[in-house]
């Protein structure tokens, strides 16, 4: 089971009026995401009834790699502007394929 990849589903609201503000901050963190050793799937999706919903759907080859995302400056940078267009702390849940 150690060598099972890690998903992550993040979860986070704009505030009605930073839509478009929050969509440009969150997709600065794709391409330099992509490019990390241990990253197989970055994407962000946005919800279609409700423009504030922003969902990331991830897939990490270890914790070690996820950890070191977490740690970028590219992560770091993103996560530092969040104050001010989000209602809430984003929802990151970490999972493990079942089937």
């Amino acid at each position: 089971m150690t060598n099972q990849t890690i998903r992550i589903v993040a979860r986070i609201i704009a505030l009605p009026n930073k839509v478009e503000e929050l969509k440009a901050v969150l997709l600065e963190l794709i391409e330099p995401t992509r490019q990390e050793a241990g990253a197989i799937k970055y994407e962000l999706l946005q919800n279609q009834y409700d423009p504030t919903d922003f969902t990331f759907v991830e897939e990490w080859t270890s914790q070690a790699a996820l950890n070191t995302h977490l740690d970028s400056p590219h992560f770091q940078a993103v996560a530092a502007k969040l104050e001010g267009l989000v209602t809430a702390t984003p929802d990151i849940r970490r999972y493990h394929l079942m089937a």
